[in-house]
C-alpha cells in the first residue's frame, strides 16, 4: 500500500511540479555557475547506496570543504540557495527517488556513508526500511543547522548528540510506522514549511 501510494503521488507530483521546476532551474543558472541539481551518494534501505537528487544550493565543490551546513549564513550557499533552502525546495528533486524507489515520501533522512559507519547495531535498523524525503526527525531538527552553527565543533555535537537523537526517533517511527502516521508527517512537514 505504502509502495503504491509512493509511487502514484511521486508521479502526479514531478507532472504538476514540472513548471515550477524549470522556473527553479533557470533561476539557479543565472544565479551562479554550475548545474541546476546536486546528487550527493546516501545510503538507502539495506545499506545500500544510491545517487539523491536536489536543486542545487550550494557552489560548486562545496561539499569538499565539509559535510554539514553551518549556521544560517554558511557562505557556501547561493543567493538562491537561501530562499530554497529557507522552503525545503531544494528537497522536491527526491519525487525522483521515491518514483524509483530509492526513498518514500516518509522514512528516516538518508545518511551519508561517513555517518552511517558510525551507527551501532541497534541504530541500523533503520537501514530496513526507506529513507524518506521528510521523517519525525526532521520536523524535531528543523533548525538544525542553526543549532551547529552555535556549537565550537559542530561535527562532535552531530556525531554525539543530534545523530543519537536522531537515530532514536526514527526507531520509534519504524515501530509504528503506517500509512495514517506517515499521511499526519506529510501535512505537519507542509505546515511546518509554511509556519
Amino acid at each position: 500500500m505504502k509502495r503504491a501510494f509512493d509511487i502514484i503521488f511521486s508521479f502526479f507530483g514531478l507532472l504538476a511540479l514540472f513548471p515550477f521546476f524549470l522556473f527553479i532551474g533557470i533561476w539557479i543558472l543565472i544565479d551562479s555557475p554550475g548545474g541546476i541539481f546536486y546528487r550527493q551518494t546516501r545510503v538507502g534501505r539495506h545499506n545500500r547506496d544510491f545517487r539523491l537528487w536536489k536543486f542545487r544550493s550550494m557552489r560548486p565543490d562545496s561539499d569538499k570543504k565539509g559535510l554539514l551546513t553551518v549556521g544560517g549564513r554558511d557562505p557556501r550557499i547561493t543567493n538562491s540557495g537561501y530562499f530554497i533552502r529557507k522552503y525545503k525546495i531544494d528537497e522536491l528533486p527526491q519525487l525522483i527517488n521515491v518514483l524509483t524507489g530509492d526513498m518514500s515520501f516518509v522514512g528516516p533522512r538518508p545518511e551519508v556513508r561517513k555517518y552511517v559507519d558510525l551507527y551501532n547495531e541497534e541504530q541500523k535498523r533503520v537501514l530496513l526500511v526507506r529513507p524518506g524525503i521528510t521523517d519525525v526527525a526532521s520536523l524535531e531538527y528543523f533548525e538544525e543547522n542553526e543549532l551547529l552553527g552555535k556549537s565550537s565543533d559542530p561535527e562532535r555535537t552531530y556525531i554525539d548528540e543530534i545523530m543519537p537523537a536522531k537515530l532514536k526517533l526514527n526507531l520509534q517511527y519504524i515501530d509504528k510506522a503506517n500509512l495514517g502516521t506517515d499521511l499526519s508527517m506529510i501535512f505537519k512537514t507542509i505546515a511546518r514549511i509554511f509556519k
